[in-house]
């Protein structure tokens, strides 16, 4: 029998406890949903460029039909043409194929053409959400985190009736990276909205490293901000982190059935440097 990891605070009203263990490889069964999570990719480097094919391999056995973009969606000049070639260029195959791509902003991104450009489906928002079966997402712009985005997203997560909630966007809540690490001003805005509503994953990037944190009171948390960008070294671990990769570009490709979430962390070279699965189990208010 897994051991159910306790929660603390207001976590224990939730309707889910998260358990995380190792797991080889994605199951790949049907009628899941399939996604890859990148960011910090827009740089138009043959690194990212590597990456992408790597994405592009996996989808040959894997066929993911969602990339979430954690932000940093393009570095330097964001003219049409460098739109081309740091994201329609690197991942043609992917969308030639019918890949859906939803974005978050950035710190570096220029907000008017990051958000009007169509391939990122943004549709002129910094912010919004959307849904697959069973999985509500709830896509934030946390370089300006105000009130009436917050409103929003609390309206949004209290009409939300999917079991799975993930929120993404650029600033890591928390995060061991030596560049940037946690920011700790958006976490006390954020994470009591994130708690009440029972949002059970977080993706960020910002920090040019992977790490996934152990479980914060019940969420949680990956740092996928080296899709393009690297910080080589630029990891310190902590307590608080779970697994973390420092050392090359990397990618995470999940797999959402019923009530799992697996996902496994893909290197430029290959190479598969974290995986594991989250379960959510119902919790009996008071246990």
């Amino acid at each position: 029998m897994r051991h159910v990891l306790s929660i603390v605070a207001c976590a224990v009203l939730a309707t889910s406890l998260l358990v995380a263990r190792a797991a080889a490889h994605l199951p790949n069964v049907a009628d899941s949903l399939k996604l890859v999570v990148i960011g910090d990719n827009g740089t138009g480097s043959r690194e990212q460029a590597e990456l992408a094919e790597q994405m592009a391999r996996l989808r040959e056995h894997f066929r993911y039909d969602l990339v979430l973009m954690v932000g940093d969606n393009f570095y330097g000049a964001q003219r049409s043409s460098d739109l081309e070639q740091k994201f329609a260029r690197p991942y043609r195959s992917l969308l030639d194929a019918g890949v859906t791509f939803q974005a978050a902003l950035g710190n570096h991104d220029d907000q008017s053409s990051t958000i009007n450009y169509p391939p990122l489906n943004m549709n002129g928002r910094r912010y919004y959400t959307f849904a697959r079966p069973g999985v509500r997402f709830v896509v934030l712009d946390t370089n300006v985190l105000d009130a009436p985005q917050l409103e929003w997203a609390d309206t949004v997560l209290q009409q939300a009736t999917e079991p799975w909630r993930i929120a993404f966007f650029h600033h890591p809540l928390y995060g061991n990276a030596r560049r940037h690490g946690a920011n700790v001003d958006l976490r006390l805005l954020l994470e009591p909205l994130l708690l009440k509503h029972r949002v059970q994953v977080v993706f960020s990037g910002h920090d040019h490293v992977y790490e996934r944190l152990k479980p914060q009171k019940g969420i949680h948390y990956f740092v996928t901000g080296s899709g393009g960008q690297l910080r080589k070294g630029g990891l310190e671990y902590s307590d608080s982190t779970a697994a973390g990769f420092d050392q090359d570009q990397a990618f995470l490709a999940a797999e959402i059935g019923g009530d799992d979430l697996y996902f496994q962390v893909v290197s430029r070279t290959g190479r598969t440097v974290d995986s594991g699965v989250i379960r959510r189990v119902p919790e009996r208010i008071g246990s």
